[in-house]
């Protein structure tokens, strides 16, 4: 998986840090992800989930808020409602791109953060939220023995996780005051919420009352066992798999207009992939597929093989020829399919004298009706003789020709 670094603008012009993962093959839609409080970018939980994304044609962007990570600022200094200014900038960059966002996922205090980002992100179909609080302030109890110093002193520094962290009196009062149910409400988007019922940092009621001040669509799914930051790889794994499956019925993901000017009678194969195997296929002005290798030959199996196709157009034809027959005949053929399959066998073990290897194609014609046996037998006869089929078994000649480059 492609993975970009990238750097933009903040709410306050600091310099955010930014991975942008990227599918193998064209960019079908875009997610931007938020992390959770003092986490950063590079968790697992948000790694394994973009990469889950991006296998389905997803670009993933994830970046560190103001003063975290690898990203410029003071952490001292931001709030609640910056971090939603940063979600927001991050959005209009990725517009600026032409890949404006149409997913918005967030962990904890991110997840909280995309219900209140999403009504200034008007590309926007669909959100999830991974252990968010329905309360922003919620966060406070990870540091609540240094509430009084902050109000005293107006900051004051704190341990989290480990790590020390500066948190100003500003971020304070913004969690306080932040109620999201106006804006859970007015959300206008498809919502998923996935929580763990043993979460023990955000308990599983802040996923009720998420989803209850919601409307529909929405939808819920227990993260079961997972710890708060989903940090098992099965975990995060089984999060990725469900967001994935359930944001195809709420975004868009079909695949790029195919590349203009295929005349008609020709099929034009385009590279869509330079780093892979993926091509764009398209046959005259209006017909178009994506064609392929397995995952194991160093592909993305986005599309069948170039042997598929040959076998899909043996199987086709075969479908199309019987049905011809059938139907001049007048006989109650109610359906037909076909079954290919494809090899490379040695010639004498195809009754052919050579030795060397050839290509070994098995039909399994199903023919579904009130046909006797001298009507199946006869179109069986009729599939050899589909035109596909004449010119597997003739012999058939390529001419290969340069097209020069027009000049710029």
């Amino acid at each position: 998986m492609p993975t970009e670094r990238i750097t933009f603008a903040g709410h306050d012009g600091s310099k955010l840090a930014a991975r942008l993962d990227l599918p193998d093959g064209p960019v079908l839609a875009t997610a931007l992800f938020a992390h959770c409080f003092t986490c950063s970018k590079d968790i697992p939980a948000a790694r394994r989930i973009s990469a889950r994304l991006a296998a389905m044609g997803f670009a993933v962007l994830r970046f560190d808020f103001t003063g975290l990570g690898h990203s410029e600022g003071e952490f001292a200094n931001t709030t609640f409602t910056s971090n939603v200014e940063d979600l927001i900038a991050a959005a209009q960059f990725l517009a600026g791109r032409n890949m404006p966002p149409a997913l918005l996922i967030g962990h904890s205090l991110g997840g909280a953060a995309v219900l209140r980002a999403r009504a200034g992100i008007p590309s926007i179909k669909a959100v999830v939220t991974l252990g968010a609080p329905a309360d922003p302030g919620h966060v406070s109890h990870h540091f609540e023995d240094a509430l009084p110093q902050i109000q005293a002193d107006g900051a004051a520094d704190v341990t989290l996780g480990g790590r020390p962290f500066r948190i100003g009196k500003a971020f304070v009062e913004d969690i306080s005051e932040a109620s999201l149910n106006a804006a859970i409400g007015d959300l206008k988007a498809a919502l998923l919420v996935l929580h763990a019922p043993r979460d023990t940092t955000v308990s599983i009621d802040n996923a009720g009352q998420i989803f209850l001040a919601a409307k529909h669509p929405k939808s819920f799914v227990t993260l079961d066992d997972a710890d708060h930051l989903i940090s098992r790889p099965e975990d995060a794994e089984y999060a990725a798999d469900v967001i994935s499956a359930w944001v195809s019925r709420y975004v868009d993901l079909s695949p790029p207009a195919p590349p203009p000017g295929a005349p008609e009678g020709i099929v034009r194969v385009t590279e869509a992939d330079p780093g892979g195997f993926l091509q764009d296929v398209q046959s005259g002005p209006d017909h178009h597929v994506f064609a392929d290798e397995p995952v194991s030959y160093g592909g993305t199996d986005r599309g069948m093989s170039p042997y598929g196709f040959v076998s899909a157009g043996l199987g086709a034809c075969t479908s199309m020829t019987i049905r011809m027959y059938a139907r001049r005949k007048g006989w109650p053929l109610t359906n037909v399919s076909v079954d290919v399959s494809h090899n490379k066998v040695h010639a004498q073990d195809a009754g052919m004298r050579a030795d060397s290897k050839i290509d070994h194609f098995i039909r399994r014609v199903r023919l579904e009706g009130p046909l006797d046996r001298e009507q199946r037998a006869k179109l069986l006869e009729i599939a050899n003789k589909c035109p596909v089929h004449r010119t597997l078994e003739g012999s058939s000649h390529v001419t290969t020709e340069l097209d020069e480059p027009v000049p710029a």
